[in-house]
């Protein structure tokens, strides 16, 4: 019951976000202007994130900027996002972007020549480079074999899995497809075989559920789809691989130096702290926490719903202007809130120029092949409105 009337108030906070237009004005400062679709590449900021940052600068400027931070304002954070992730507050690092979250697992990974980790390499490139960068230590680098572009499932990434195998590196949703990978039956199967799976997730924190359950890590920006600052991020280390799981930086953060005095003797840090190495970005992690917990208010699982029926809406009406739509079909478990479209063989860049001069804020995306597509990816809190903007904007360029 309790769990119920949760989910109504989650319920309740959304329809309220999605009804008032004064509130949602208010929550989103640019919904007075634009219909933005675009958070699949950077997110505007919320007014309580934008404030967040304000305050703690306002803060920052009258002294000492590391003793202006609120006392409760990591452990805050570090509890939001255990809940946004739903892991213990122990297997959460304040480690962004999410480059350098992948980077640290490819960094400190026991690996050893003739070992061999697992990649999709039409990945976005920040999950591709820092895995084959391992090249040059004699790891061999496999690459999965996608039946179609974008579109990974579970027994592509299981076939190039061997007994040489110690890693397997993958994104929870292509960034031009939309398509949201299976991974959890991945990370069964290798958590199985003692394999570690390392996610991209930074196109799903925010929209969709992502359960850990069997991951060994995760890495995930705050700007996408988590509505927060740039820079700012979450690293997740399970438990069991925090020993396993060399920290690749060092410094006065993550090693303990009493007194700010260096020992000969290195000890880490317990938990996922041991990979936050030196002074914490504040800024970002106050405007981090704010999105965290509007997030968590209007609950995941709720945002997720609207983004598949918002998914429904643009690819019906893409297909009925005569566009063509990657993966129109794709079934609910691997849908997301990412849609791309194109005409023909049009160059896609004038139209996407023109939809950003009306006010219609998209993103323009280049295949493997030089295909430009249009990607569309609004979040829970644009309007039915903005899609219809969109779909006008389209109708008078034709």
């Amino acid at each position: 019951m309790m769990e119920q009337g949760r989910q109504s108030a989650k319920q309740m906070k959304l329809g309220v976000m999605m009804r008032d237009e004064s509130e949602r004005h208010r929550e989103f400062p640019v919904t007075r202007h634009q219909a933005f679709l675009a958070h699949a590449g950077d997110c505007p900021l919320p007014s309580r994130v934008a404030q967040a940052i304000r305050d703690y600068a306002e803060s920052a400027s009258l002294g000492d900027q590391e003793k202006s931070v609120p006392h409760e304002l990591l452990a805050g954070a570090r509890a939001a996002a255990a809940a946004l992730l739903e892991v213990a507050w122990e297997e959460v690092a304040m480690v962004g972007p999410t480059s350098l979250g992948l980077s640290l697992v490819a960094s400190g990974f026991p690996l050893r020549r003739g070992d061999n980790v697992v990649i999709y390499f039409d990945d976005y490139p920040s999950n591709v480079y820092p895995w084959l960068a391992l090249a040059q230590r004699g790891v061999k680098v496999r690459f999965v074999h996608a039946r179609a572009w974008g579109r990974v499932k579970p027994y592509d990434i299981l076939e190039q899995v061997d007994e040489q195998t110690r890693l397997v590196a993958m994104s929870t949703c292509h960034f031009i497809t939309g398509w949201r990978l299976d991974y959890a039956e991945v990370a069964k199967e290798l958590d199985r075989q003692g394999v570690a799976l390392c996610l991209d997730g930074i196109q799903t924190i925010g929209a969709f559920p992502t359960p850990l359950k069997h991951v060994a890590f995760m890495a995930a920006d705050a700007h996408k789809w988590m509505l927060g600052p740039c820079g700012a991020g979450l690293f997740y280390v399970r438990k069991d691989w925090q020993e396993k799981l060399r920290p690749a930086v060092l410094g006065w953060n993550n090693v303990r130096c009493p007194g700010f005095v260096a020992s000969e003797i290195m000890e880490y840090r317990s938990g996922a702290r041991r990979y936050e190495a030196g002074s914490y970005n504040w800024l970002g992690i106050a405007g981090m926490k704010a999105g965290m917990d509007l997030l968590l208010e209007a609950g995941v699982g709720e945002i997720a719903k609207e983004l598949l029926r918002k998914r429904s809406v643009m690819v019906s009406g893409l297909l009925e202007r005569g566009f063509e739509v990657l993966e129109p079909g794709m079934e609910p478990r691997n849908a997301s809130g990412i849609v791309s479209f194109r005409r023909g063989q049009d160059a896609m860049a004038p139209l996407h120029a023109s939809l950003e001069a009306s006010g219609v804020i998209t993103s323009l995306r280049v295949n493997p092949a030089g295909v430009q597509w249009i990607r569309l990816s609004p979040h829970f809190y644009n309007a039915d409105a903005d899609l219809d903007r969109l779909f006008e904007c389209l109708k008078a360029a034709e």
